[in-house]
């Protein structure tokens, strides 16, 4: 049995963490956040929007079901770095393919396992979220602390243009190989009930989209034609789409300039549905402002009220950033839904256009599926506008 190598965790504030390396051999940087999710460790790790960010998980065991071909999210890890309080010492599922380390350090992340989970939890909630640094090599505690405070900081940054896609593509038909097939249980087919009949063609940009979105928009009756974030509003119109989606992504949407003068490019032509990076972009097309949060919402337990009918919903939420209430009046816009844990900023609805957004991942990979019939809404609410009802 060979020997625990040691690993460290340092914060911008001097804070030390030691425990046991894992995964890949490596030095990184980056946003220290936690996640609150029991389960799916695999769509986080591979979620684009933690780009940038080192990833404490609450639940004490990690890793138990191993890793599979069809959870993942993107083509690869898009977190810098993960930590556990344990990593299960088995993998067992069906479905597993690789361990926990052995998928870190097929991918060179780093992982730090034996770390009070909950200690560093409850510092970031009430210091806020911090840059860290994290190392599975020989490193001396002040130098990790001093390259935690050298790192850019989360505020001001475009991460989006390390996600993206490069090209257009038809997602289903030409989407680059390392996309992974839906995993769909025994005895469930692609054609199943409740599929409508009519397929509206959506221009979805790709801000980091998770895979699950674009397999839900599909089984909500979408033709789902991905562009990247540099995609101009022009080139969306010569398309010609039914309508527009704006994906989930990562860093600071403020920062975000060119998105922003796509995105209110479109806002007059196309019924329009945003979700989390989506949601924040539409907030500044709308003459809005974001901010940063102390330490974000990210987990599957997230309670969302809407205002508008007075249902409440668990939701999955990762986004660090949220929209300012106040900034969005006067862009023809109202708050439709709010988070029950801080009553931030939840949904946006403009009160004139076909245009809806969401702050959190109504996909739901993981995660409860209350959200699901949003994405039902989205495909009636085309459908109203090609019938000339809105």
């Amino acid at each position: 049995m060979s020997t625990p190598k040691p690993g460290v965790l340092a914060l911008e504030d001097g804070s030390v963490f030691h425990g046991r390396a894992f995964g890949a051999d490596a030095t990184i940087a980056g946003e220290c956040v936690f996640n609150t999710s029991m389960t799916g460790y695999q769509e986080i790790l591979t979620d684009p929007s933690y780009f940038g960010q080192i990833v404490t998980m609450t639940a004490p065991q990690i890793g138990n079901y191993g890793v599979n071909d069809e959870d993942a999210e993107a083509g690869g890890p898009k977190c810098s770095g993960f930590i556990v309080r344990e990593v299960s010492p088995i993998a067992s599922n069906w479905r597993s393919k690789l361990s926990l380390p052995d998928y870190l350090r097929k991918y060179g992340i780093p992982g730090l396992s034996e770390i009070d989970t909950r200690a560093l939890t409850k510092k970031l909630r009430v210091d806020g979220a911090m840059k860290c640094c994290l190392s599975t090599l020989p490193l001396s505690d002040a130098e990790a602390v001093q390259r935690a405070r050298d790192w850019q900081d989360m505020a001001g940054s475009d991460y989006v243009k390390d996600v993206t896609c490069k090209e257009p593509y038809l997602w289903g038909t030409d989407e680059p190989a390392n996309h992974n097939p839906p995993y769909l249980p025994v005895g469930t087919t692609m054609n199943a009930p409740g599929i409508p009949a009519t397929t509206f063609r959506v221009a979805a940009f790709d801000y980091g989209a998770k895979f699950s979105i674009f397999r839900k928009l599909v089984n909500h009756g979408f033709a789902v034609h991905v562009f990247p974030a540099t995609a101009t509003a022009a080139q969306v119109r010569e398309f010609k789409p039914d309508c527009v989606f704006l994906s989930n992504g990562p860093g600071d949407p403020a920062a975000l300039g060119y998105l922003h003068q796509t995105v209110t490019g479109l806002l007059p032509h196309f019924p329009i549905f945003g979700i989390c990076l989506g949601h924040q972009m539409l907030t500044h097309a709308f003459g809005g402002t974001t901010f940063k949060l102390k330490f974000g919402h990210r987990g599957g337990n997230q309670p969302v009220q809407n205002l508008e009918t007075g249902k409440v919903s668990i939701t999955a939420q990762n986004h660090g950033f949220a929209t300012d209430p106040k900034s969005i009046a006067k862009g023809g816009a109202q708050v439709t839904e709010i988070n029950l844990n801080d009553q931030t900023v939840e949904g946006l609805r403009h009160q004139e256009l076909p245009i809806f957004s969401v702050q959190y991942h109504p996909e739901a990979a993981p995660g409860p599926n209350d959200a699901d019939p949003l994405f039902a809404d989205f495909h009636r609410m085309v459908a109203q506008r090609k019938a000339g009802k809105i």
